[in-house]
């Protein structure tokens, strides 16, 4: 009796099943010993060991879980380590002295060690749960699922089978709940469940598939692959800022080329996403595009760091130009034509794609240093190369001039201009052939001083 009171105490919303409580609560995964899954331990950060060695020393479950588990097993290292666990987010951060809970949408523990921050979350249940925080749209969409559940409904809850993935350290084993680990030897990205139903769930879920099959060399399976161009309008009902960041992802993966031509191949374009639009349907800039997104992927690759400033900037910078010589073309001044055809394609992305203030204010400069690249008189070389955007402004220059769209002289007499000393720099100067700025003529103040310039004198 108290057993069951206790019970009902600390688990009320829990329902009775008639079925007494299974003693291995594990039977309905597959147990991979290290011997058959060979994941090197080496590859594993000592903040994600200290992590899931403090939690099981507290006597709860933790698991490094999804991404990184998939990429060991692909033999490759992760960036980033996520671990999951029974213990609430009020539970990690007390054993845990360096640690914040964050997330409306589903509450998370972020553990601090040095430089490295691990991600923490509980056990996830069902967003179809009754209960208050969970909250479903008509069109299927999750919009709140702050919901805990056990391990087996968290890797339901999961998206791929290859990140339905359980890993612990101590015992070396990893817990296969969706037949995961076979699906990655095989060559295979799954969906798990429905892929319609997990689809209006979370529509973003039909990027990542193509993002992480690109990425990863895996083939989408049919049935996962099927339902996306169908679908696709499902997008227009996502939040901007998430449609951002999973663009973002996408052309940081180090497979940006290959994700974008496999995102039209699906159909996850044509006004869903005017990014995307420029990237695979660029009728003027092709060339430009195409060597931009070969630079980020080779940068990405070598573990270089990426501005996604810059990379948007590129992205962009051909819709800029079209609309710049059309409103030159309308009669306007070069300068002032350049400024409304950036306002003009930032308001059009901004439709679809929350590109965040931070990097839209650092492309806008890009784009706008542009022509002054091509004033190489007087004292105006100077002052851009002190400017603070100079370097990524330079490169950009250097970009236009691989692609053909101006004169490699351009480029490297900028480049050899950078490296000169004071008197060779002097000496490279071509004759400053711009309309100086007329000085304003100081206006003498009549005698007396109280009476405006604008009134005739007495």
């Amino acid at each position: 009796m108290i057993k069951k009171l206790l019970q009902r105490v600390f688990n009320p919303g829990k329902k009775k099943t008639g079925k007494k409580p299974a003693d291995n609560p594990h039977q309905n995964a597959q147990i991979i010993p290290r011997r058959i899954h060979g994941i090197d331990r080496k590859l594993l950060s000592s903040a994600a060991l200290k992590t899931t060695e403090g939690l099981q020393k507290a006597g709860f479950e933790a698991y490094i879980v999804g991404g990184a588990v998939r990429d060991l097993l692909l033999n490759h290292a992760p960036k980033d380590f996520d671990i999951a666990t029974n213990a609430t987010p009020e539970q990690v951060n007390r054993i845990f002295r360096r640690s914040r809970i964050i997330g409306r949408r589903f509450r998370l523990v972020h553990v601090m060690f040095g430089s490295e921050t691990i991600e923490v979350s509980t056990f996830r249940g069902s967003h179809l749960a009754e209960s208050d925080h969970a909250k479903t749209a008509e069109s299927g969409r999750i919009l709140r699922d702050n919901v805990f559940g056990n391990q087996e409904e968290d890797a339901l809850r999961r998206d791929f089978t290859a990140n339905a993935l359980y890993y612990d350290p101590a015992s070396e084993q990893v817990l296969d709940f969706h037949n995961g680990v076979a699906d990655i030897k095989a060559g295979v990205l799954r969906i798990i469940g429905n892929p319609e139903t997990r689809y209006r769930e979370d529509p973003v879920r039909m990027l990542r598939a193509v993002r992480l099959s690109a990425k990863l060399g895996l083939k989408l399976d049919k049935a996962t692959a099927a339902p996306i161009p169908k679908m696709a309008d499902l997008l227009k009902d996502v939040p901007e800022s998430r449609l951002f960041d999973e663009m973002l992802k996408l052309f940081l993966s180090g497979h940006a080329m290959e994700s974008a031509r496999e995102l039209r191949k699906h159909g996850l374009h044509h006004g869903l996403l005017p990014l995307l639009d420029v990237v695979v349907e660029q009728p003027v800039g092709e060339r430009f595009v195409n060597l931009a997104l070969k630079n980020t992927d080779e940068r990405v690759l070598s573990e270089k760091p990426v501005s996604p400033s810059f990379l948007f900037a590129t992205l962009l910078w051909h819709e800029v130009l079209t609309a710049w010589n059309r409103i030159q073309a309308q009669g306007e001044r070069p300068i002032p034509a350049l400024h409304m055809a950036m306002t003009e394609v930032c308001d059009i992305q901004a439709e679809k794609l929350a590109i965040h203030k931070r990097y839209s204010s650092t492309m806008r400069e890009i784009w706008g240093m542009q022509p002054r690249f091509e004033q190489r008189g007087g004292k105006r070389p100077y002052s851009l190369i002190e400017h603070p955007r100079f370097r990524a402004a330079y490169d950009f220059l250097l970009l236009r001039c691989e692609s053909g769209e101006v004169p490699a002289e351009l480029g490297q007499w900028w480049t050899d201009f950078a490296h000169a000393d004071g008197e060779a720099r002097a000496a490279m100067l071509l004759p400053d052939t711009q309309p100086k700025k007329r000085r304003r003529r100081k206006r003498s103040k009549p005698a007396g001083g109280s009476q405006s310039s604008s009134e005739p004198a007495a």
